[in-house]
């Protein structure tokens, strides 16, 4: 058993669709305390300050588990979680047709080891129809999704090309962690 240390239900779907035992809590990080501009670096520091939070919330009696997730755009901008509809209609605007990096960071850490690893998966996405980003944007679904991306809702029959896993681009690498969840546990 291990504590996903996420609010993340995508994370939390990922994991049982693995057939990892969990119990999920939040802990607390404030991302905007961050200043770099580097979308890998930024993921990197916020995942691990997730995991510095959940270490001194938490402790180490459950091997925790702690993610975070950025969009990179095409001119190598962040496109981090949208504030409102406005924002979120931006942010996809910016991905319509264009290529975009999904960066996923996570860090596993038990009394025996600790695990990190930075993936990401690449999309092209054909441009997006105005109708049904309006409706995308209606629906709501986009609230808390880095870049208001969804890859496995919205986004999915825009999908032109993808090099990477959808794990990583859902917002945890399953697929690198789980051989680590097995010794580390």
């Amino acid at each position: 058993m291990i504590c996903l240390c996420s609010s993340s239900q995508s994370r939390a779907l990922l994991l049982r669709n693995f057939g990892i035992d969990f119990v999920q809590k939040s802990t607390e990080y404030d991302e905007e305390q961050i200043t770099t501009s580097e979308a890998k670096d930024f993921v990197y520091t916020a995942s691990k300050g997730k995991l510095e939070a959940a270490v001194r919330e938490f402790g180490l009696e459950m091997p925790l588990l702690c993610a975070d997730t950025v969009i990179a755009a095409s001119n190598g901008s962040i496109l981090r979680k949208a504030k409102d509809i406005e924002d979120a209609r931006r942010i996809l605007n910016i991905q319509s047709g264009s290529i975009i990096s999904i960066i996923s960071s996570v860090h596993y850490r038990s009394k025996a080891l600790l695990f990190s690893d930075i993936s990401a998966t690449h999309y092209h996405f054909a441009p997006f129809e105005k109708n049904d980003l309006e409706a995308y944007l209606e629906s709501g679904l986009w609230q808390g999704k880095a870049g208001a991306c969804m890859v496995e809702g919205f986004c999915q029959k825009y999908i032109k090309s993808v090099d990477g896993f959808e794990s990583t681009a859902m917002g945890l690498q399953v697929e690198c962690l789980i051989p680590w969840i097995k010794v580390g546990s």
